[in-house]
């Protein structure tokens, strides 16, 4: 059989296609923007049918590009952004209203109430999340009350509900599958990832009847077949994760202890405590790292709202500079006698805070602080607010101790950046030959489900380091500049 694997990678702002081949690596891709809708303020919504349309053209293009066709292709494997959720006719595959994506903040008040009601508690041991917008289940439940009718039809059985992964499988089997992976599960508020099953209970509190939501199948399963009409030959669905499980999973963080951190827009960092479910004393979220031959995989996660988005606001919003890789030379020529600090809280703070109210500050400017100032306080930001995840996971598990930082996404290319990461964390950090890491890892999924591509021990063998930053930096002034980011942080939260 052919060692061709098709990875969709459907994310926030872009739909990507990446066909690999049997060496694992890339020889087509296709790429399409589509359209962000803000509907009112700190709402987020996306067109479903722009979403399905961008995969189809971008599949084709991916297929094009490297001149191959469908009937190549051994599996196919999918990735996606996790938390935005789709409500659609069980009949007809149309969406009843748009995806309400992960950054909406609309159920806001609901999630108030639930806290009030004392349900917090109950919601996190379950599932290891806190009550917060940003999860899918309370956007299913703010569709089903503001959607004319939704709710009637769903409990008639007319309505399916779905992250992005489970409704671009209805769409590419032509509706005869109705399936999620565990780790877009786990993300959905009502699953029980102890279990590792819908939770009743949670489902009763949301008011979401339990026959709308797929079946929760391994992370490398059986999700049929694409409709032979669409790329004109079947292509196997082999595989499924979230788009920063996929990642963990394409760093090769297979091992307990191993933690991989992705760098766009925001920063999500995982660190796998294998079989171990570990709770959270320090407000990190506990998730399924993937479910692989029927055995669950744990991680903790720690989420930051903002990473490369301080380079844009230092591009865009102040415009200090003129592209974002000029971020790394400008900081290198900072006055090393200042101490200047950006809490970069535009949008609030992610954990381990959860402070929604927080907003921006700069701490310690003078004079003489100008733009290489400010450059290096913006990427300063990011190794300091990873430095505090890393803390909340060295105190919540004993096996963090003497983790190696694996990175991924667009900061990671500046050589400065990542150095000050090292030198905040106190800890070697691994950059990759290869950073399409999220597309790789859905595609190992299927492709070693389709027994063309090496399983995991073989896999993690492929890995391959690019470089390795070692902390250079001495313990006296590390500690002064922790002690004044902690402050800085301290001054922004919004209970002072």
């Amino acid at each position: 059989m052919s060692g061709f694997v098709l990875a969709i990678d459907q994310g926030t702002t872009s739909t990507r296609a990446i066909l690999f081949d049997g060496q694992m690596k890339v020889v087509g891709t296709g790429q399409q923007e589509f359209t962000q809708h803000y509907p009112a303020s700190g709402w987020v919504e996306h067109d479903p049918e722009e979403i399905w349309a961008s995969v189809v053209t971008t599949v084709k293009a991916a297929l094009n590009s490297a001149g191959r066709d469908a009937s190549e292709v051994a599996a196919l494997g999918i990735t996606n952004q996790r938390e935005t959720v789709v409500i659609w006719d069980k009949a007809t595959g149309k969406a009843v209203h748009n995806a309400v994506v992960w950054q909406d903040r609309r159920t806001a008040p609901l999630c108030q109430k639930l806290k009030k009601r004392g349900l917090e508690e109950k919601f996190t041991r379950k599932t290891g999340l806190l009550l917060d917008p940003y999860f899918s289940g309370t956007k299913i439940a703010w569709m089903l009350d503001k959607v004319r009718g939704a709710r009637r039809r769903a409990e008639k059985g007319e309505l399916l509900a779905g992250t992005i992964d489970c409704f671009l499988i209805w769409r590419l089997t032509g509706g005869k599958v109705h399936a999620t992976d565990a780790t877009n599960a786990s993300r959905t508020l009502v699953y029980n990832i102890a279990e590792n099953i819908w939770d009743d209970e949670l489902l009763s509190i949301l008011r979401i009847p339990a026959a709308m939501l797929p079946e929760v199948k391994d992370c490398a399963d059986d999700y049929g077949f694409t409709d032979k009409s669409l790329f004109g030959a079947e292509i196997r669905i082999l595989g499924v994760a979230g788009d920063q499980h996929a990642a963990t999973i394409g760093q090769a963080c297979f091992e307990p202890g191993m933690m991989k951190s992705t760098y766009g827009t925001g920063c999500f960092a995982l660190l796998n405590t294998g079989g171990d479910l570990v709770r959270s004393r320090n407000r990190l979220l506990t998730t399924i790292a993937y479910r692989l031959n029927g055995k669950t995989t744990y991680a903790l996660e720690g989420s930051i709202f903002i990473a490369g988005a301080a380079v844009q606001w230092l591009r865009d919003g102040i415009k200090v500079i003129g592209k974002a890789e000029q971020s790394g030379k400008l900081a290198a020529e900072a006055d090393p006698t200042q101490n200047v600090y950006l809490v970069p809280a535009f949008v609030g703070l992610g954990a381990p805070h959860w402070d929604a109210e927080a907003r921006g500050a700069i701490f310690g400017l003078t004079r003489n602080s100008g733009p290489a100032e400010f450059a290096r306080a913006a990427l300063e930001s990011v190794a300091y607010q990873t430095r505090d995840l890393l803390d909340a996971m060295h105190k919540d598990w004993k096996g963090a101790a003497a983790t190696v930082l694996r990175v991924d996404g667009g900061m990671v290319a500046s050589d400065w950046t990542m150095q000050r990461l090292a030198d905040i964390l106190d800890a070697p950090v691994d950059r990759p030959t290869i950073l399409e890491t999220t597309a790789l890892g859905a595609a190992w999924l299927a492709g070693s489900k389709a027994g063309v591509w090496p399983k995991a021990k073989e896999f993690a063998k492929t890995w391959a380091l690019d470089r390795r930053f070692k902390p250079d930096m001495d313990v006296a002034t590390r500690s002064a500049k922790l002690a004044g980011w902690r402050d800085a942080v301290r001054r922004t939260l919004s209970s002072q």
